[in-house]
């Protein structure tokens, strides 16, 4: 199976989400030897990280497009299809809801916590609108969804109405 991973997020060195994916994509390349994986980066300025931190292990793409661009292409317009870039594939699972569009991959992603959505009011109007923009094609295009933990997949069905159907809890590793 060829499996696509965004990693872009890599490069926010000390987020939560960047963590996360350093340390899954570590652990699926070392412990998985029989799929082919391929990274997708996006970045200007930040290549170079990106190729550090794959340094060999898997086939890396990083397009030269800033993050808010591909928001823009993705959650705001949906159009270029993930494929363009990486060639096809059988999984994507993208990393912080910016969510491509597929043409023949199964879509997965990875919901950490809706504190956005449980205290709106304490959030900034703008991160807020934003999510809900990524989320409602997160609901369209991925039919696998991990949560962190139990209490965020009851969330998801709750505050999201998204079939427990598609959520499937994985926890972060230590």
């Amino acid at each position: 199976m060829r499996i696509g991973i965004d990693i872009s997020q890599i490069v926010y060195e000390g987020t939560g989400v960047a963590t996360y994916m350093r340390r899954m994509v570590d652990a699926l390349l070392k412990l998985d030897k029989k799929n082919e994986y391929v990274l997708f980066g996006a970045s200007l300025r930040r290549r170079t990280e990106f190729k550090k931190f794959v340094n060999n292990r898997a086939t890396l793409v990083v397009a030269p497009i800033p993050p808010t661009v591909l928001d823009i292409l993705w959650n705001v317009l949906h159009i270029i299809p993930v494929e363009w870039f990486i060639g096809s594939v059988d999984i994507f699972w993208s990393s912080d809801w910016t969510q491509p569009p597929l043409t023949h991959a199964k879509g997965v992603t990875t919901v950490h916590d809706l504190t956005t959505f449980r205290h709106p009011k304490e959030m900034n109007a703008r991160i807020v609108a934003t999510h809900l923009r990524r989320l409602k094609w997160v609901k369209k295009e991925c039919q696998a969804i991990f949560c962190d933990s139990e209490a965020t997949k009851k969330d998801v069905i709750t505050l999201l109405r998204i079939s427990e159907t598609k959520l499937h809890v994985v926890y972060p590793g230590i």
